[in-house]
């Protein structure tokens, strides 16, 4: 369950972090870049 709690944490951050790139597309690119290595060390 806490697992799960952390995952929509995380999910809510991204959320917030794009938003708060204002279409800075090398941010964007960041953010999608770092959620992709947290998803590949998960594994």
């Amino acid at each position: 369950m806490k697992k799960e709690k952390d995952q929509t944490s995380d999910g809510l951050n991204q959320i917030f972090e794009i938003i708060n790139a204002k279409g800075d597309t090398g941010e964007i690119k960041q953010i999608v870049e770092n959620n992709e290595e947290e998803k590949n060390n998960e594994r």
